[in-house]
């Protein structure tokens, strides 16, 4: 077993956004070296979120952004607000989680035909840390 583990960062440009990560995600695949394994994929926040989606229509993104904010508004009595003001991107990065685990065979990930992996920001613009953990075998 071998394993390589890199953490990257990407600047959000919105205080909602959605942004495709595949290709450095890729990237970092390639450059661990394994041909059989897992890649894990994980934002170090706690107000974002990585998921796999379709990346064919950039639209998914914008419309997956719309419909959390129709189901957790920014402005709400959240009580977490009286402290920081940011509840609803907690809570919206909770239900899409922070991490994807990725099978890796012949050196590349898995992802369906039209799949992609997404960070999804809640609290922007902001820097975000993205580590990618590649584990497996040469």
């Amino acid at each position: 077993m071998s394993g390589r583990s890199e953490t990257f960062e990407i600047e959000t440009p919105h205080p909602q956004a959605s942004l495709d990560i595949t290709a450095r995600v890729k990237e970092l695949v390639a450059k661990a070296g394994v041909e059989r394994g897992l890649c894990q994929v994980m934002v170090l926040h706690s107000t974002a979120a990585v998921v796999v989606n379709e990346t064919a229509d950039p639209n998914i993104g914008r419309d997956v952004v719309g419909a959390f904010e129709a189901v957790f508004p920014t402005s709400n009595d959240w009580l977490h607000d009286k402290i920081d003001d940011n509840a609803h991107a907690h809570v919206k990065a909770s239900v899409l989680g922070a991490s994807e685990l990725i099978p890796v065979v012949d050196g590349e990930l898995v992802l369906g035909t039209w799949q992609a992996i997404w960070l999804f920001e809640f609290d922007g613009p902001r820097t975000r840390k993205v580590m990618v953990h590649v584990l497996g075998t040469a």
